[in-house]
């Protein structure tokens, strides 16, 4: 390895200058790539990963304004076991963040004798984890189990990480087949239902159950970010001995702060609110079916998207600029998707669909695909 003998202060200093040339001067022409015009009353805001439109849920508020009040608290351990009987799981333990869940499981079951086979289009931190616990990291495409079934032949069993619903595409994991997978090769099968919990399945319960795969599947993850709203993530295993383990090996669990009361009791009254508002469920499904047999009779590929993320391909982040521009000239706003987040050259924006979209609402939203799709193809 070659050491360089120039300041690490001014190699730092490079890296920001040249991601300004390069990126926000040379390929964004000057433009802001993630943000533009703030939206207006009557806008379209489809940018978040509130699916159930739950963030402000009176509901929520109240006993999270009541912990504040009275200086009480929501034991973690009873909302664990709450969690983890909602998910028909065995146990469950909670983190700090969805991020923080991945990472910190990951690491805590994988290791340099561990291959982990990560799916190309899975979380980022799901690879950290595993790069974190020194375990080496193979790829394969895209929920094709015949890649990794040729990964795990050349490299012998391990972890294989993948997510229920894809955040990028809104495509589903062939989960059945994985089970099928993992089992005939010794593997062990991680599911991050960040995007399908509170969703899918019965109660929202996520897709694992929804399949009756409860027992098959090792570990699941999800961000409560989501359809929750909040600011946490979970973990469930078969095992319960599992959780004493991961509360002192899973460095995000050992090395970060505990959840504040408060974010305890809004999680807690937001899976109550989960679980009856059935009509949250119901409404999501039918804008999401709605508006991607719309967009997708546009002529637009929306790479197999079968929930409520709709993905428009934009390609080059400068051609990613005008699209979301011209969106937000007709009122939508998504979000923007780019390297790292994406390949170079496939940057997308992606519309994340809610509960509260109105009928009028969809329209608009079909009706500013189609200005995007007769301008630029």
């Amino acid at each position: 390895m070659t050491l360089s003998s120039q300041p690490a202060t001014a190699r730092v200093r490079a890296r920001v200058e040249r991601f300004h040339h390069d990126r926000v001067a040379g390929e964004w022409g000057g433009r802001e790539l993630l943000v533009g015009r703030s939206p207006r009353p009557g806008d379209v805001v489809v940018d978040s990963n509130d699916y159930l439109a739950l963030a402000g849920d009176e509901r929520v508020a109240k006993q999270m304004a009541d912990c504040l009040l009275d200086g009480g608290g929501h034991p973690q351990h009873v909302l664990e076991r709450d969690l983890a009987d909602y998910m028909h799981a065995a146990a469950g333990v909670l983190c700090q963040s969805g991020w923080d869940a991945n990472l910190g499981l990951l690491q805590a079951i994988s290791d340099v004798h561990t291959p982990v086979y990560v799916d190309q289009l899975a979380h980022m931190s799901l690879a950290a984890g595993a790069r974190l616990a020194g375990a080496p990291v193979h790829v394969f495409r895209h929920n094709d189990l015949a890649h990794l079934e040729r990964r795990i032949v050349r490299n012998g069993p391990g972890v294989v990480a993948v997510d229920a619903l894809y955040s990028t595409n809104g495509s589903r994991s062939p989960l059945e087949e994985l089970c099928e997978l993992a089992e005939q090769s010794g593997c062990v099968l991680v599911v991050d239902e960040s995007h399908s919990l509170g969703t899918t399945g019965p109660l929202g319960a996520g897709m694992v159950v929804a399949l009756g795969l409860t027992d098959r599947v090792h570990f699941r993850i999800a961000s409560l970010s989501k359809a929750f709203a909040g600011r946490a993530g979970f973990v469930t295993a078969t095992d319960p001995a599992f959780v004493p383990y991961f509360r002192l090996e899973s460095f995000p669990a050992v090395f970060s702060s505990a959840l504040l009361p408060h974010d305890l009791a809004g999680l807690a009254a937001t899976l109550e609110v989960v679980r009856i508002d059935e009509w949250r469920r119901d409404r999501l499904h039918q804008v999401s079916e709605w508006v991607r047999d719309e967009v997708a009779a546009l002529g637009f590929d929306l790479e197999g998207s079968v929930s409520q993320i709709v993905a428009l391909q934009t390609g080059t982040e400068r051609t990613t600029i005008e699209v979301r521009e011209l969106l937000e000239e007709y009122g939508v706003f998504g979000s923007v998707f780019a390297p790292p987040a994406t390949p170079r050259n496939r940057a997308l924006i992606r519309l994340s669909l809610h509960a509260r979209l109105s009928d009028d609402d969809v329209d608009r939203i079909v009706a500013a695909c189609e200005v995007v799709r007769d301008r630029w193809t």
